[in-house]
């Protein structure tokens, strides 16, 4: 597997692991007294999150981007959607392209 497909496999899966998190454990662990949900989810997430931070400067070279788009990626990790956005707009453009962005 290429660097470039395994970072969108993770910043898809960090993106999910965070929605997950935000909309599933934490209801869970608030209304249905449940904080194991928070346990489980959080350290997943956790996990992802950290292989995000890591795979964005493994990956930055691949893509081509700069110093600029590499700060806003890494930006992106602590919004809720936005790595959604990075593997559709940045990532998945530059693997499927034939000749990298600048």
């Amino acid at each position: 597997m290429d660097i470039v497909r395994a970072f969108r496999i993770v910043s898809i899966a960090e993106a999910t692991s965070f929605l997950l998190l935000l909309l599933v454990a934490m209801p869970m662990k608030y209304i249905g007294d449940m904080p194991v949900a928070v346990s489980i989810t959080g350290a997943a997430h956790g996990a992802l999150f950290l292989a995000y931070v890591g795979m964005v400067f493994i990956a930055r070279g691949a893509l081509g981007w700069n110093l600029k788009r590499t700060v806003l990626a890494l930006i992106a990790s602590v919004l809720p959607v936005a790595p959604y956005f990075v593997e559709r707009h940045w990532i998945k453009r530059a693997g499927t392209a034939s000749s990298l962005p600048a």
